[in-house]
């Protein structure tokens, strides 16, 4: 072994100490090197995260709706109480599937086309729901149906988020669209009420179930799925 070799040996506890040294820093994710502050101010000024939020109202509107009232809708169709509960159970066991089926499917397609998917069934399903026969049968297959969507907005809506503004502030910017859930989640359960009051029955919740689902479903068609950029960058 030469001089050189041995040279070559000395420098190896040299490199130790460049071994944990951080490498070049990535750049920031949209929305990473904001305040929360601003960031609020640029989300909240953007189109596309009011329209998440509309999705979003109207989702927890279903839900409150039907886990409210889907046992007073089986009695009012004469049927025993334990159709109820096998249909909230069949929309438990589906919504599984369900979410952890749009989970995968955001990781492969858009998310936007995903939502207006899940919101057009919907639709869809309450039409079909209303023009067939009320049997157990019925209320079975309406609740695999409902359940394979019940919270599978939840992973594209957050994923949209984090998208759009990144995951600096993910908790707080999907905590604002979980709160338009939770508030049609109460226009449900009280409008579901004062229908029945006022009409004996819930058709006129079914016909608004119906037209929100497709409201919904069109809004989520214009959102951008590109990241918001700085106003300096833009620039």
């Amino acid at each position: 072994m030469g001089r050189r070799d041995h040279a070559a040996l000395a420098t190896i506890p040299l490199a130790r100490p460049l071994r944990d040294a951080p490498g070049p820093a990535a750049p920031p994710g949209p929305g990473e090197e904001r305040g929360l502050k601003a960031q609020l101010a640029v989300s909240f000024s953007d189109p596309s995260y009011w329209c998440l939020h509309l999705g979003f109202f109207t989702c927890g509107f279903h839900i409150a709706f039907l886990v409210t009232h889907l046992p007073g809708e089986v009695g009012l169709c004469g049927l025993a109480a334990t159709v109820s509960a096998a249909s909230l159970a069949i929309i438990g066991l589906s919504n599984i599937v369900g979410s952890l089926g749009a989970g995968w499917l955001s990781q492969k397609h858009s998310m936007k086309m995903i939502l207006f998917w899940m919101y057009a069934s919907r639709a869809v399903a309450v039409g079909i729901y209303l023009m067939l026969p009320k049997e157990p049968w019925t209320f079975y297959a309406f609740s695999v149906v409902l359940g394979l969507t019940w919270l599978a907005t939840v992973p594209p809506t957050a994923g949209l988020v984090a998208k759009l503004f990144g995951v600096r502030y993910l908790a707080t910017l999907f905590g604002f669209t979980l709160l338009s859930h939770q508030i049609g989640g109460f226009f449900g359960a009280w409008l579901g009420g004062l229908a029945l009051a006022g009409t004996g029955s819930y058709d006129w919740m079914w016909y608004a179930d119906i037209v929100l689902a497709l409201i919904a479903a069109v809004a989520n068609l214009p959102i951008r799925e590109a990241p918001v950029r700085p106003a300096a960058q833009a620039a």
